[in-house]
C-alpha cells in the first residue's frame, strides 16, 4: 500500500491513523482521493490500545437500547462540567453531529452496528449525568476478516508489552481501527503509508497545500487540493514538550502510542497556530511494574492511598482522570509528595482469585502480577506490621496506622465519611470488575486488617496529551486572531479539546476525535473542486 513517488496530488491528506480514520473514511466515501499517512509501522495509533467506547449522546445505538439522551439532554451535562475551558460552539457542533455521524458508519457494511454498554457518567453529581452513561462500542471482528491488511493494525497494548498474541478476535480499538480501515479500503479512494512521519506542513499563497514527510530515509511532498486534517495524537513522548508544559509528569509513564510525540502540533504552530491547554493530559493513574511503563489503573480493587505523610487524600475509586487530575492537584498545592502515590492493602488482596487475575482494563495476561517479581525489583514491599511498612516506604509510622484505622472505621460503618468511596455509579460498577473483597455493607470499602501488608508505587499517567491547535466547529485551525488557516484541519489530541479540562464519560476522547474528524471531511467535501 506504501510508494515514495515524491510530488503525489490528493484531494485530502490525514496525519494519524487512529479516530481521523473516521475522516479519511468520509472523505474517500464522497469520492476524494485520500491519502493517510503514518509515522509508525502500525496504524491505529493509541486508539488502537483503548477499549475504544464512544461518548456520543443520542446516537442510534443508545436509541436501540432504549437510551433517550439526545443533545437537549446531555447540553446541561457538558456545559456544567466543561464550563468556561473550551468554547461553547465546539460542544454544541459535537452535540448535532455524533448522531449522524454514528448513521453514515453505520451504512457501512464493515462497520456494522454499534452497541450501547451501561458504562456510568464520570461526573455523577452534574445535571443530567447518566449512570448508564452514554458510551457504546464497535462490535467485536473476526481477525481473518483483515486478510493481508491484519499486519497492519497495532496490537493492543497488552498483547505489545508481553509479546503474546492476541487472540483471533478484535474488540474494542484494534476492532474499530480494523473496521475503519475495510470500510476505508474498500472505497477505491483511499490510500494508507506507513513508516512516512511528518515533517512540516507545505504553505503556497497563505494556504495549506501538503504536507512535508519523510519515506525511506528520503524528503517528500505531498499535495492537497483540499485539505490537510492532522489528528496524529498528543505529544506525550516528547521529553522537551512534557518538561515545559507538563513538569509533574514524564512520558514515561504515559500509555500513548509510541509515534505521540507532538510532529503535527508543532507543524502546526511552526505556521501560526494558536493553542490552548497544552499543559491538560487525559490522566490516569500508572500503577508501577518492573521494566516497563505503568499499567493503566481505573480503580483500586482493595486498600488505600496515602500521601508521603501517611496520609489519605482522596477516593481512590475515582473516575480514573478525575483521580489523575487529584493527584496533580494534591502534588502542586501541597509540600507534601503526593508521586508516587503508596497504594496499601493486605493479605486479602492476594486472597482473592480475581483481584490479580489482571489490571483492571483487563488485558489477558495471566499472572501479570507477580509479588516476587515486584518485591526484587522494589516495587512492593512486604511487612507483618503497619509500623514496618510505614519505615519500608518512607512515611510516618502513625499516621499511616491512624490513616487505616479511620479507614477500617469507615468500611465496618458502610460510609466513607472522608471522600466518599463507594457513593457514586462508578465507584460500584469497578466492584464486579475487579473482584474487590467485602467486609463490610458496602463492597468498595474493605477492612484493611490481614497481615502481612504491602504497598505498591502509583504514579502519575495518562492517556495521551490532549491540548492542542485551536478549532473553529467545522474543526479548521485557527491563528491567534481567530482567523482561520487555510487548508489546514485538527482533531483528536491534535486539536485543543472541546471538552476543556475534563472527561465527560468512557470513550470521551475517541468519540471527540470522530466527529471531529468527520466535521473535517465534510468541510472539505463541501469545498468547490
Amino acid at each position: 500500500m506504501q510508494t515514495n513517488e515524491a510530488g503525489d496530488v490528493y484531494d485530502v491528506i490525514v496525519v494519524g491513523s487512529g479516530a481521523g480514520l473516521v475522516g479519511a473514511l468520509a472523505a474517500a466515501s464522497r469520492g476524494l482521493r485520500t491519502l493517510v499517512i503514518e509515522k509508525t509501522e502500525f496504524i491505529g495509533g493509541t486508539t488502537a490500545y483503548s477499549g475504544s467506547g464512544l461518548w456520543l449522546p443520542g446516537n442510534a445505538a443508545e436509541l436501540r437500547a432504549g437510551v433517550d439522551s439526545g443533545p437537549d439532554e446531555a447540553r446541561p451535562y457538558l456545559d456544567a462540567i466543561v464550563g468556561d475551558d473550551a468554547p461553547s460552539a465546539l460542544r454544541e457542533i459535537f452535540l448535532q453531529t455524533g448522531a449522524p455521524m454514528i448513521d453514515e458508519l453505520e451504512s457501512h457494511s464493515w462497520l456494522g452496528q454499534f452497541y450501547w454498554q451501561g458504562v456510568p457518567d464520570y461526573f455523577e453529581n452534574a445535571p443530567n449525568s447518566l449512570p448508564g452513561g452514554r458510551t457504546i462500542f464497535p462490535q467485536p471482528l473476526d481477525r481473518s476478516e483483515l486478510g493481508n491488511l491484519e499486519p497492519l493494525v497495532r496490537r493492543p497494548q497488552w498483547a505489545e508489552r508481553s509479546g503474546a498474541h492476541p487472540g483471533d478476535v478484535m474488540t474494542g480499538g484494534q476492532a474499530l481501527i480494523a473496521r475503519l480501515l475495510l470500510a476505508f479500503v474498500e472505497t477505491g479512494n483511499g490510500e494508507i503509508r506507513t513508516n512516512t512521519p511528518l515533517t512540516r506542513l507545505a504553505v503556497e499563497d497563505g494556504r495549506v497545500a501538503g504536507v512535508e514527510a519523510t519515506s525511506e530515509g528520503e524528503s517528500i511532498v505531498l499535495r492537497a487540493r483540499r485539505g490537510v486534517l492532522l489528528a496524529a495524537g498528543g505529544y506525550e513522548r516528547n521529553l522537551e514538550l512534557r518538561q515545559k508544559y507538563q513538569p509533574e509528569v514524564t512520558g514515561e509513564w504515559s500509555q500513548g502510542a509510541p509515534g505521540n510525540t507532538g510532529d503535527a502540533l508543532v507543524a502546526g504552530m511552526d505556521i501560526g497556530a494558536a493553542t490552548d491547554l497544552l499543559e491538560e493530559a487525559w490522566f490516569a493513574p500508572g500503577l508501577v511494574i518492573p521494566d516497563e511503563r505503568p499499567v493503566f489503573y481505573t480503580s483500586v480493587w482493595s486498600g488505600i492511598w496515602v500521601n508521603d505523610a501517611g496520609e489519605r487524600f482522596m477516593n481512590e475509586r475515582l473516575p480514573y482522570d478525575r483521580s489523575g487530575h487529584e493527584i496533580l492537584r494534591a502534588q502542586q498545592n501541597s509540600d507534601v509528595s503526593h508521586i508516587p502515590v503508596h497504594w496499601v492493602f493486605d493479605q486479602k488482596q492476594f486472597d482473592n482469585e480475581r483481584a490479580f487475575a489482571s489490571p483492571p482494563v483487563a488485558p489477558q495476561s495471566p499472572g501479570w502480577f507477580d509479588a516476587d517479581r515486584f518485591l526484587a525489583a522494589g516495587l512492593l514491599q512486604k511487612a507483618d506490621t503497619l509500623e514496618e511498612l510505614a519505615e519500608k516506604i518512607g512515611v510516618p509510622a502513625e499516621a499511616l496506622v491512624a490513616s487505616i484505622e479511620k479507614f477500617n472505621e469507615y468500611a465496618l460503618s458502610g460510609k466513607d465519611e472522608e471522600f466518599g468511596r463507594g457513593d457514586a455509579p462508578w465507584d460500584k460498577i469497578i466492584v464486579p470488575m475487579c473482584g474487590a473483597h467485602e467486609d463490610g455493607p458496602n463492597p468498595c470499602l474493605g477492612v484493611i486488617s490481614k497481615p502481612p501488608y504491602y504497598a505498591a508505587q502509583i504514579v502519575l499517567s495518562d492517556l495521551g496529551t490532549k491540548g492542542g491547535l485551536k478549532t473553529d466547529d467545522h474543526s479548521r485551525v485557527l491563528k491567534e486572531d481567530g482567523s482561520v488557516i487555510a487548508g489546514l484541519y485538527a482533531s483528536g489530541n491534535t486539536m485543543a479539546p472541546m471538552t476543556g479540562r475534563i472527561y465527560p464519560g468512557a470513550g470521551g476522547p475517541v468519540g471527540s476525535s470522530m466527529v471531529f474528524s468527520y466535521l473535517a471531511a465534510l468541510d472539505m467535501a463541501d469545498q468547490n473542486a
